[in-house]
């Protein structure tokens, strides 16, 4: 079984990297797909959290990285995938993600959502929070892996 784990990444955390490491022991391979996502204003262009992402995961053998603009169901579609990965930190999540999988449902009944939550010690995590510490000059070296913290202290001086 082929996995997609779809998201924004902006930027890819230590909670990311966690869910891509346990989905790729579920599943044969895990493709991390990089959304586009311009209704989100990325702070990060795709190129460069496609960069990142494969960068940060570079030492997981069964996960591939991918950045894409299309609706995801095409994707899923193009990449031969059974399987669409998401992450729930909160019960808060747990709504949007709920609506999102039955959407999903809706477009091809065949795809299967499977909800993975990060290891404890990353569940409060999300990239928004991330982004903001980084832009009050706060320390996220627990947060990210290095190479993001870089590419954060470089696009916001």
């Amino acid at each position: 079984m082929r996995a997609i784990y779809p998201g924004t990444f902006d930027p890819i955390t230590n909670g990311h990297t966690d869910i891509v490491r346990r989905a790729t022991k579920l599943f044969g391979g895990v493709i991390v797909a990089v959304a586009e996502n311009r209704r989100k204003r990325p702070l990060f262009d795709l190129k460069t959290r496609v960069r990142l992402a494969r960068e940060v995961l570079s030492g997981i053998p069964q996960c591939t990285v991918m950045g894409f603009d299309t609706l995801l169901m095409d994707f899923v579609h193009e990449q031969g995938a059974d399987v669409i990965i998401r992450g729930l930190r909160a019960v808060s999540d747990f709504e949007y993600e709920f609506q999102m999988a039955a959407m999903n449902r809706q477009l091809d009944r065949q795809i299967e959502t499977v909800f993975l939550t990060p290891c404890e010690k990353e569940a409060y995590l999300s990239a928004t929070l991330v982004k903001e510490i980084a832009e009050l000059g706060g320390n996220v070296d627990s947060f990210v892996h290095p190479v993001v913290k870089d590419a954060l202290q470089s696009i916001l001086r």
